[in-house]
């Protein structure tokens, strides 16, 4: 997602290659172009969903993702450098949430389901890293799972309540619900656009996406 002046647009990410030939973080260089081309602004923040990798990999996450990202901005003007966020989803995990007043109607979904927008950011998440579980959506059927939200990078300073409440607006901007959504949109995006994209890649392909 980038946003400059009020304007805000959809950035899914699914790959960035470092191959010969190839310059790091291309796509993100095409939604720039992209998005000054629609709204006339050069973004001032970039926030940037991705779907939650192993632990041993989030360093990896930084050292090349982030410095594509910056790459890719440098390319666009040497002295264009962006504050960036970066935020990790986890959709599969076994936490699920319960509301302590189960029989009050107000603070119970009908389902019997916690509302929707509940956030918990304490007690049950990690004692020192910026993460929070939200649930967004309106569990109408089974017992609703939130997802997880973990900061990894922050340029932009957001309080947890800023990220949170952000976090929850997107999930009613998906294109294809007219409702809130259980994940932020932008990673809905990126499993659609990869999934199309598989449908293109040849066996043994190895190519940027």
């Amino acid at each position: 997602m980038l946003d400059q002046s009020g304007h805000k647009n959809s950035v899914s990410l699914t790959k960035m290659t470092v191959k010969s030939g190839c310059m790091p973080g291309r796509m993100i260089k095409e939604h720039l172009i992209s998005f000054m081309r629609a709204t006339g602004h050069i973004p001032g923040r970039i926030i940037f969903y991705r779907d939650v990798v192993s632990k041993e990999k989030l360093n990896q996450v930084l050292e090349h993702e982030l410095s594509a990202i910056k790459k890719a901005c440098a390319s666009v003007d040497p002295i264009y450098n962006p504050q960036v966020t970066i935020i990790m989803v986890q959709r599969r995990h076994h936490t699920r949430l319960f509301s302590g007043n189960y029989g009050t109607g107000s603070t119970v979904f009908r389902s019997g389901n916690v509302l929707p927008g509940t956030v918990v950011d304490n007690e049950i998440c990690h004692p020192t890293d910026f993460d929070f579980y939200l649930c967004s959506h309106a569990g109408t059927k089974g017992v609703s799972r939130p997802v997880r939200y973990h900061v990894l990078w922050d340029e932009n300073s957001f309080t947890a309540n800023a990220i949170q409440s952000l976090t929850n607006h997107l999930c009613y901007t998906y294109a294809r619900c007219t409702s809130s959504v259980s994940v932020v949109p932008p990673v809905y995006y990126a499993h659609l656009l990869a999934s199309r994209a598989w449908l293109y890649i040849k066996p043994g392909d190895t190519g940027e996406l």
